[in-house]
């Protein structure tokens, strides 16, 4: 495919694999085939601690440095760090990891409910909104991604296995935390969304781009169902969380 130009930036799409500056262009790191890649706050760090963990590598920005650990679980070795906040820094960090060798990938964050939904209740995002902008730099335009099915049934299993309860879902990912408007929830329930967050459709789109496996699954947090609705950010669901997220990643 030649590289298709448009008057809006955003629009314009190269399917070109090789960029000028690539993920492994240092030739650092040879990671695990398996990663874990969670939206958990300090919880990660906390595992990585109580488990010694050795970091076995590190991904720089400007704002800081995540480490890389190696976790050893269900007979596997995986790689496990803190995924950072909003879809282009993710999706920089998840091509970075895929660069050095992860090629089946869990993760798992918080998200904000659009309909009437428990703090803490799980969900098993099957399609993401691209209201965002870094799937655009990985896939054409279109108005969704698709989520792995083969990373949905790895999620599920872990899911059951730890007697958990899920929903399967519609995410709308965006960029724009407070540009949520009173309108825009109400379309976007209106096309059957029924929550929203911010990496989803960049980290689906980035793993089809790289032929990878990688799967989300969601927690609720916060609500634009019920303003005055208080609650604690889904910080119950963080160990959990990532106890899923080992077992789905040894599943694929």
């Amino acid at each position: 495919m030649a590289l298709i130009k448009n008057p809006i930036p955003i629009l314009e799409y190269d399917d070109n694999p090789q960029a000028v500056l690539m993920p492994d262009r240092a030739h650092l790191y040879q990671f695990p085939e398996y990663a874990v890649f969670p939206f958990l706050g300090d919880e990660v760090e906390r595992y990585a601690k109580r488990h010694h963990c050795p970091k076995i590598g590190e991904f720089e920005t400007i704002t800081k440095i995540f480490p890389i650990y190696q976790v050893s679980y269900g007979g596997k070795e995986l790689c496990l760090c803190q995924a950072p906040l909003g879809g282009a820094a993710a999706a920089q960090f998840l091509d970075f990891l895929i660069g050095y060798g992860a090629r089946k990938i869990i993760s798992a964050g918080s998200c904000g409910a659009l309909v009437p939904i428990e703090e803490n209740q799980f969900l098993i995002p099957t399609e993401a909104l691209r209201d965002e902008g870094a799937s655009y730099h990985y896939l054409p335009a279109s108005r969704t991604v698709q989520a792995d099915p083969a990373a949905v049934a790895a999620i599920e299993k872990a899911m059951k296995k730890n007697g958990f309860s899920w929903q399967e879902c519609r995410t709308w990912t965006t960029d724009g935390f407070f540009r949520e408007t009173k309108d825009l929830v109400a379309y976007r329930r209106e096309e059957g969304f029924s929550v929203v967050e911010m990496e989803c459709a960049s980290l689906f789109a980035c793993a089809q781009f790289r032929n990878v496996t990688f799967g989300q699954f969601l927690f609720t947090a916060d609500t634009l169902a019920d303003i005055q609705d208080d609650r604690d950010w889904g910080e119950k669901s963080y160990a959990p969380a990532l106890q899923i997220c080992l077992d789905a990643a040894v599943q694929l």
